[in-house]
């Protein structure tokens, strides 16, 4: 046999890897471009200008992580899930078991004066009103409005006698949902004044890291359950497979970045030339002061480091802030 031939199939199987990575990019890493970025001078205006004529077209809210990976190297910031998936409704409907909530994209402050409006428009005589507890008792039913797992949202209950008061939550429901084009503008503002309020952070846990979210376990659940089931729908990719109320957790078929990144070379030599997806369990806890913790539990044979467990938290979090 032809020495130079011997190497064909391998010469062939490099190249048709490296044609596949050349249509996704990867011959060049954007990442460098943000490490290399360099600020620039800042706009400088004439002291006798109109300070009620200028202001800032798109705020940069503070970053809410690291983006230096244990590696030193720098890896580029996820963008929101508004920016990938759209406006969010300003109206959502929740529920968990027996109990069922809107979730309004506005502040507590932004809503409070709505929910008496919509009182007053359907002749309901206030009982009780406290902005402060977040409650409005009424002759036919209760409002209580408490700030919602993601930030700058509200959750508004609407209850008789302890229970779920159905036809008044539609009818809010249907109520905020028509004053939408008039709040969306207030929504966003808020959306900005809270970028600092961390309801959702990641924290080192040993080896390994963690999701907390303000909230207690059962809002937490049923908001990542509703978020999860709308967004991880891609098969081999990031799959919801199961949802668990009982034991409060979710099961995710999920590619992290390491297997979506493997090089040439990796790829070439390893056992299995194929990117796989792992099954991978996201649990939730109680922890103390009230948040929930939320956890990743590898149930594949692959191993799962500790870049890969905050890349999957990661990408929840950037669902629920």
């Amino acid at each position: 046999m032809n020495p130079a031939l011997k190497w064909m199939p391998l010469v062939v199987s490099i190249a048709l890897v490296t044609a596949g990575c050349a249509r996704d990019g990867y011959f060049h890493d954007r990442n460098i471009d943000y490490a290399e970025a360099q600020q620039g001078r800042p706009l400088v205006l004439p002291e006798t200008r109109d300070q009620s004529r200028y202001r800032d077209i798109m705020p940069v809210p503070e970053a809410r992580g690291e983006f230096v990976a244990s590696d030193g190297r720098f890896r580029a910031p996820r963008p929101d899930a508004v920016a990938r998936g759209g406006q969010r409704d300003f109206v959502e409907r929740r529920e968990s078991g027996g109990d069922r909530w809107l979730l309004v994209n506005a502040d507590a402050g932004d809503v409070w004066p709505r929910i008496e409006d919509f009182s007053r428009r359907q002749g309901l005589s206030v009982t009780d009103s406290s902005p402060q507890r977040g409650v409005l008792a009424t002759s036919e039913a209760t409002f209580t409005l408490q700030p919602g797992v993601r930030s700058g949202a509200t959750e508004v209950r609407c209850e008789q006698g302890g229970a779920v008061h159905t036809q008044c939550l539609d009818a809010l429901n249907d109520f905020l949902t028509a004053e939408s084009r008039t709040a969306s503008a207030s929504a966003l503002a808020t959306q900005r004044a809270q970028q600092q309020q961390e309801t959702v952070r990641l924290e080192r846990s040993d080896d390994s890291w963690q999701l907390l979210l303000a909230a207690e376990m059962e809002r937490a659940w049923a908001e990542m359950e509703y978020q999860l089931s709308r967004n991880f729908t891609q098969e081999n990719r990031e799959l919801l497979l199961e949802s668990d109320e009982a034991n409060r957790d979710f099961l995710l078929e999920y590619m992290t970045a390491s297997e979506r990144n493997r090089g040439v070379f990796s790829i070439v030599f390893s056992p299995d030339v194929r990117q796989t997806a792992q099954w991978l369990r996201l649990s939730l806890e109680q922890a103390p002061g009230g948040e929930t913790r939320v956890q990743v539990i590898n149930e594949s044979d692959k191993d799962l480091t500790a870049d890969d467990t905050r890349e999957l938290l990661d990408r929840v979090a950037a669902l629920l802030r």
